[in-house]
């Protein structure tokens, strides 16, 4: 076996494996699910894009749902570098609460810079009585590259604490991520009344299978992902769980 050989062997076997306690958890979103080969892992590392920063609301709040999907009810890590807070706003109660998340139940840190980010979001992964851990890095650093996420993924796996990467105004790089997810505020079928939020949500990576795009709403009576027209409620855009500008908190509809 010559050099090239040796170096893709060693990359397929230092990439995380998913352990005998990773369950696989539905969204609730058929179409989705199925591609997903019935839901996603827990304890795994996943991957949520706005490549745009008016998007940023709609990729936290659709993080936010999976990290109620598979965090089974345990305390949230949200791990957040300054310059998010202060390019995309603080976190709001209410906007979390209209999610269907006690706030109670959120343990907020703040970061000086992407680094320490990992850092804390690393640490928190060794805590298995979290549900799971976000990590919000903005931008492009130099420092979140394959290696970074590696640990990351070795770390969420070995606690089975499922890992979520937020990136907002980036474009993807390599990543051990199991799934990576590009977010956009879709507008729903129904614009009468609040309603719930609603996601054109595209799965641009899928290690173990297929990808795909679908327009997803969440469901926060029912910690679910579905189709919009399966929804009880309609109306609206995807909220954003962040108190900011009004001109920072425009979001352009997909669609």
């Amino acid at each position: 076996m010559g050099n090239a050989g040796l170096a893709a062997l060693r990359s397929v076997l230092s990439e995380p494996r998913l352990g005998d306690g990773q369950a696989r958890v539905p969204l609730g979103h058929g179409e989705a699910d199925h591609t997903l080969g019935g839901g996603l892992p827990t304890g795994a590392l996943h991957e949520v894009f706005a490549h745009e920063s008016s998007h940023g609301g709609a990729a936290t709040g659709f993080a936010l749902g999976l990290a109620l999907r598979l965090g089974d009810r345990k305390p949230l890590l949200w791990v957040r570098q300054d310059f998010s807070a202060l390019e995309f706003g603080e976190l709001h109660a209410a906007g979390l609460l209209e999610l269907g998340l006690n706030p109670g139940s959120v343990i907020l840190v703040r970061a000086a810079d992407a680094g320490q980010v990992l850092k804390a979001a690393a640490e928190g992964l060794t805590c298995g009585a979290l549900g799971a851990v976000i990590a919000e890095i903005p931008a492009e650093p130099k420092i979140l590259d394959l290696v970074a996420s590696r640990r990351l993924a070795f770390a969420a796996a070995r606690k089975n604490v499922t890992a979520i990467l937020v990136r907002l105004a980036a474009g993807a790089v390599a990543s051990a991520a199991e799934t990576r997810w590009v977010v956009r505020a879709a507008r729903s079928l129904n614009d009468d009344g609040d309603g719930m939020p609603v996601f054109a949500a595209e799965l641009a990576r899928n290690r173990h299978g297929k990808t795909g795009a679908w327009v997803m709403e969440w469901n926060s009576d029912d910690g679910i992902f579905c189709e919009p027209d399966q929804a009880a409620h309609s109306g609206g855009v995807a909220a954003a769980s962040a108190d900011r500008p009004v001109a920072a908190a425009r979001i352009r509809h997909a669609g």
